[in-house]
This record gives C-alpha cells, sequence and structure tokens, in this order.
C-alpha cells in the first residue's frame, strides 16, 4: 500500500482527502498545513493534519500539492525533490512562477483534472490518432477585469472556495495562468498579450477563429473562448492530413481543415489519482512548464496604485490581475505569482504593467528560481 501526503487544506485538498480515503490501494500518510490544527476540527480527517514538511516527508511515497501559492509550493516542493519523492501537483500558479527551474531536480507533474492537466491528456489523446493541434483551448464562462469585493464575498461564500480564488476566476487571472502554462508545457505561442479570448457560443466557429490566428503564426497557440453556454472543459483545434477528410466526414468531424476535439469537463480532484496512479506505474509526467519557457504571467494594475502600497497577494487581489505576455519581449515584468507582500516604489496608473524595478520583492527560493529562468532567455 502507498502512502500519499497532501500539501494545502482548501477547497481541492479537501475533496482529495475524502476521495482518498474509498482507494483500498492508498493510505493518507500526513496532510501539510500553515494554519492552527486546533482550529481546523471540520477538516476531513483532521488527526493527519500537521504543521511539519519534514514528517510529511518521511512517511510518504508521493506528495500531492495543491496549497494553490507559488512561493510556498516552491519551498516546499524543493525539499520534497531533495528527499527523492515524485510531486503530483495542481498548481499551475507554480509552475508559470518556478516550475522550469525544477525540471531536472526531481519528478514532478501537474495532474489531469484542472484545465492544464485535461488538456494535457486530451492533447495525449488526438496526438496518438495523427491531429496536428493548432489552438489549445479553454473555456470561461464569465470576466470582470475588475470585480468589486463585495460581490467576490458574496461568490466565495456561495461556492465554500476562498475570496482570492474567486476574484482570480473573475477577473481572469487564473485563465491567464492556465494558458501560459499549456502554451509552455505543450509547446504552442500566444496570439497576443493577453490572449485574444474570442466571444463565441459555438465551439466550432470559435475555434475556426482562433485556428486562424494558429495559421498566421504558424505555429499552435494557447488561447480561450468566452462564453456562459459553453460547458466547462476544454478543446484543442486540429488538423489531420487529408486523406482522413472522408474518414472524419463519416465520424461526424465535419468537413475540414480543420477539427475539434473537446473534452466537456474537469473534475479536479477527482481525476488528481488518476495521475497519482500514472506516476506510480511508472509513467511519465503529464505536464510541467518546460525547461526554457517562452510565456509568463504579468502583473497589471486594475486601479491607480499609490507608492508605499502593500499588496499581500497579487493573484485574487483587488489592486492587481494577471496577463500572459511574451518573456523575450517584457524580461522585466512582475511575474504575478512573485506579487505576494510586496511594497510599491512608485505611483502606478491603472492599465500599467508592473516591473520588477517597481516592487521592494521580499527574498525567496521562487525569486532565485526565476531569475535563474529569466538569465536561459535569449
Amino acid at each position: 500500500m502507498k502512502s500519499i501526503g497532501i500539501i494545502g487544506t482548501g477547497f481541492i485538498a479537501k475533496g482529495l482527502v475524502n476521495l482518498i480515503s474509498n482507494h483500498q490501494e492508498y493510505q493518507l500518510s500526513a496532510i501539510l498545513t500553515r494554519t492552527e490544527i486546533s482550529t481546523r476540527n471540520e477538516f476531513p480527517r483532521s488527526e493527519l493534519l500537521t504543521n511539519s514538511l519534514e514528517k510529511l516527508i518521511k512517511n510518504s511515497d508521493l506528495i500531492i500539492e495543491c496549497s494553490g501559492d507559488a512561493i510556498y509550493a516552491t519551498e516546499s516542493i524543493s525539499k520534497i525533490l531533495e528527499a527523492s519523492l515524485p510531486v503530483v501537483t495542481m498548481n499551475s500558479e507554480y509552475h508559470v512562477t518556478a516550475g522550469s527551474y525544477f525540471i531536472d531536480k526531481g519528478f514532478v507533474t501537474e495532474a489531469e483534472g484542472d484545465q492544464p492537466g485535461s488538456l494535457a491528456v486530451l492533447n495525449e489523446d488526438i496526438m496518438a490518432m495523427g491531429f496536428k493541434p493548432l489552438v489549445y483551448g479553454n473555456i470561461k464562462g464569465f470576466l470582470n477585469h475588475t470585480p468589486t469585493e463585495e460581490d467576490m464575498k458574496f461568490w466565495a461564500n456561495k461556492s465554500g472556495i476562498s475570496l482570492d480564488m474567486v476574484t482570480s476566476f473573475t477577473d481572469g487571472t487564473k485563465v491567464q495562468i492556465e494558458q501560459a502554462f499549456v502554451a509552455n508545457g505543450l509547446g504552442a505561442n500566444i496570439a497576443q498579450d493577453g490572449l485574444v479570448g474570442v466571444e463565441e457560443d459555438d465551439m466550432m466557429l470559435g475555434g475556426v477563429e482562433l485556428a486562424e490566428y494558429a495559421k498566421k503564426l504558424n505555429e499552435p497557440i494557447s488561447d480561450y473562448l468566452l462564453s456562459p453556454k459553453l460547458p466547462a472543459g476544454v478543446f484543442i483545434v486540429a488538423e489531420h492530413d487529408s486523406v482522413q477528410k472522408e474518414h472524419l466526414k463519416y465520424y461526424k468531424m465535419g468537413d475540414g481543415p480543420y477539427y475539434v476535439m473537446e473534452r466537456t469537463f474537469h473534475l479536479c480532484h477527482l481525476e488528481i489519482m488518476k495521475t497519482v496512479k500514472r506516476v506510480l506505474s511508472g509513467g511519465t509526467v503529464l505536464l510541467d512548464n518546460s525547461k526554457n519557457p517562452k510565456i509568463s504571467v504579468a502583473t497589471i494594475a486594475k486601479k491607480d496604485i499609490k507608492k508605499g502600497t502593500v499588496i499581500k497577494k497579487g493573484i485574487g487581489s483587488f489592486e492587481v490581475r494577471g496577463e500572459c505576455i511574451r518573456i523575450v519581449e517584457n524580461k522585466q515584468h512582475l511575474p504575478i505569482g512573485l506579487c505576494s507582500n510586496v511594497t510599491i516604489k512608485r505611483d502606478i496608473k491603472a492599465g500599467e504593467v508592473l516591473t520588477l524595478d517597481d516592487v521592494e520583492l521580499e527574498d525567496s527560493l521562487a525569486l532565485t528560481a526565476w531569475n535563474s529562468i529569466l538569465s536561459n532567455i535569449t
């Protein structure tokens, strides 16, 4: 029986703890939390909660990281890899911020279930069938770059998800992080800063529009469709050899030359265990950020920000949001994953891209990792 450890005690972790308890081939070793354990009696298997990463490592065969915190995850994963344990993540924030630094330092893979992992699985399927991807697509139901705190508190309470997570979903930061990760991990580009985000309720029409962007670039792109009517899943727009055209038409895929393959669901924590099984049976990495990423997520001011303002956490804040950019064209940008406990050094106007020189950053392994990644980009 394999022992599984978990880092995080949020929405994903809670569901995952309940799920693992139903898997007879696995047992929970410990659950790492930064919260006060005595106040977490409501958490399932609360007797396994610990504040000790060392205890978690000592008692685990594999660790699942789902804290949603790029800087914290970087520190934790570094120590886990030093102990030669494999790590399965549901943490796109970590990957786009520091993940590339760890590519050759141990086994880390994103899990199936969130959009990036689901796209990676779908990509494996269609590549095996001979398709040539043009668009790696996410589906977003709603977007408001500047939501109010009142509205976000309402939706956080209603959904049982943290305020910063709900805000990052709503203002677009989350989809930008996910699609930057997909671009790096699956070898794609972006059509433009901030992505295109085609508004279209018909997946075929929207997918074809995005495919035309990819054809102009002559390489696959990572992007999304904005629609409240489409399912909460992912899709890939691809081409195939013309000799297969008649067969594909018979299979109800249309006349081509573009074909849309969709996965109409992503069930987050319920699917993580599929990746755990893949890893423990000797399988390869499903998705990582690649050794030499091209895309990052910059920090954009949502409003005017005064000098001296302290931003506790950029992802999900009401001061800034994240937006995809090409690193080579924006080497001085402040990655949104590093925007944590930063002090603003000058007055910033709404819409400005924050640079590393605009903030006082706390020293962290994530910052060291980012600087190392940046030094290899030409």
